[in-house]
This record gives C-alpha cells, structure tokens and sequence, in this order.
C-alpha cells in the first residue's frame, strides 16, 4: 500500500489514541510507547561535537570491548547547556527513521520498555524469529532487563539479535522538560546523558560491548538531544512503520502495518506484552512477507554522513 500524507495522519492519531504500552516509574498508569513517523529519509548520522573524548565505559562479565571515545556528562553538560531546542517530535535531524537507499531489506525493531505493566516478554516473538531465522534489533530498558535476567542474557548470546539500548527510565529526550503522552522528558543535558549512559553500563555488561543504537522512550526526542546521543558514539533510531501501535493493535491490524514494509523499512513493534496482537500478527506478516520475497536484515553498522 503506498504512503500518503492522508495515511500517514490517520495512523499518527491511531496511535496517538492507543495510549496502552510502557510508562516510566512515576507515571502510575501504561502508556502507548509511539505513534507513527514520518519518513526522514537517509537521515546523516554526524560526528560529536569537538570537545575532549574519554574512554567508552568498562566492559563487565564479558570479553573486552572495542574501545569508542564518547563524552563524558560533564562535558557533555557544558557543552549543549546554551543550546536551544526547537524541534519536538519523532524526527529530529540525525535521528535514523529509514534504512540507507542501497539497503537490501526490511529490519523489524522491538523495544522493550519495563516499568509497571511493562516487564512482560513475547515469548512467541522471539521463537519465530527464531523458527525463520530472522535477524532483529532489541531496544531494551533497563528495568526490563532487571526484571527478565535470565532471557535478556539469553538474548545476549544469541548472533541472530542484536541488543540496543532504550533508555533507563522510559523518558522522552529533552533539554527542556517536556513530555509525550504524559510521560516527562529529561529537563537538561545532564538528564539526557543519565537516561543514556545509566543503561549503557547494563546492556555493556550484559553483552560484552556497547550497544551501538539507541531509542528513547516514546521515541521523543529535540535536536539538542539527538545531538547528545550522537556524541555518545550511539545512533538513535526511528522508523518508518509502527507495526503494534505501543501493543495496543488487535493482531489483523498488526499484520496489515507490518506486512506493508518494503525494502529500505523500519519496523517498530514490542516485544513485552505477550497478552496482546503482536505476536500472531507477526507471524501471519512474517507469511505474507516471505512469500512476496521479502528479506530481512540488520540495521547498519555504520551510516553514511
């Protein structure tokens, strides 16, 4: 089915009413995780920002990690304190919503968001994967995988998964305070760096390296904040099709969103609500895609300035 704008605003306030997915601590209540992007097509993943580098963190329980400069949250602090934001949204430049143009597939995402109604695990999700051999990108919380040890470490030793981060609180990005959904965002650099770096530490130790991606939570982020992310050597990422609307789509639905992909899409859905329609809607898209010859890969290691 083509993407028009009349297509693109009805699932905006689809999702926007589906308000029944993953919530940070302080909010009481579950929350719907995202609404459907626009595309920001090849978006450029930029340098950080010249100030002085340090050290990636220290790998833990794991076999050493291959060194990456990032800046530390006093500099990170100094150095976007001035900064501005303008931008609220989904799209922030730099933020990765679509695969580079030569990409030779789809690439299915799933986030994990924990907190109250929110530690919950798609079992069938992660065996269909599995079953078909299909690659997949995992944004996990850290409360989340306080809450699940035993399968996130699972999934850290399976090559078939790659684990990024999403964030340690569940928050919006901002240097400012605001918010998505009821949610509150980050009020300043320091915030945004915390919400960051503090499940960076998890997910290193879980795997043995840094992630290499990461989504906050709602996917609402300013352009200060994405700019954050990026001088943390880390590459935020959107995407282009919202194939659960925050595990709040009955299964037919979920199968109609995520079966539209084509070559070059970001698929995002949730992988910790295992009463809801994500998982058999998946496996009947999964169907329809592999029979249309659909293939699937990795998001990208490097993206092209």
């Amino acid at each position: 089915m083509a993407w028009t704008p009349d297509r693109r605003s009805f699932l905006l306030a689809a999702a926007t009413m589906a308000l029944a997915g993953c919530a940070p601590d302080q909010a009481g209540q579950s929350l719907g995780d995202t609404p459907e992007p626009a595309v920001n097509a090849a978006a450029g993943i930029g340098s950080p920002p010249a100030a002085q580098a340090t050290a990636s963190p220290a790998t833990a329980g794991g076999p050493a990690a291959q060194p990456r400069t990032v800046l530390t949250r006093d500099e990170v602090t100094k150095t976007y304190a001035a900064q501005a934001a303008k931008y609220w949204g989904l799209e922030a430049p730099g933020v990765l919503t679509r695969l580079p143009p030569a990409a030779a597939g789809v690439t299915l995402t799933f986030d994990f968001c924990g907190g109250a109604n929110g530690n919950g695990a798609d079992l069938a999700i992660l065996a269909v994967l599995r079953q078909l051999h299909i690659p997949a990108t995992l944004f996990l919380n850290s409360r989340w995988t306080t809450a699940n040890q035993a399968l996130a470490k699972d999934l850290a030793g399976d090559p078939l998964f790659e684990l990024a981060n999403h964030g340690t609180s569940h928050r919006p990005l901002s240097v400012t305070g605001r918010s998505a959904y009821g949610i509150p965002g980050t009020r300043n650099p320091g915030e945004v760096y915390d919400e960051i770096m503090t499940n960076d530490a998890v997910l290193t130790a879980l795997t043995g390296q840094r992630p290499r991606f990461f989504r906050p939570g709602t996917a609402y982020l300013d352009e200060v904040s994405a700019q954050v992310v990026r001088s943390l050597d880390l590459i935020p990422v959107g995407f282009t099709i919202n194939g659960d609307g925050g595990a709040t789509f009955p299964a037919a639905t979920v199968t109609r969103e995520i079966s539209r992909a084509r070559a070059g899409d970001i698929v995002i859905a949730h992988g910790n609500h295992p009463a809801g329609g994500t998982s058999p809607g998946l496996v009947r898209a999964l169907a329809v895609m592999k029979d249309r010859g659909e293939t699937f890969v990795p998001l990208p290691r490097t993206i092209s300035t």
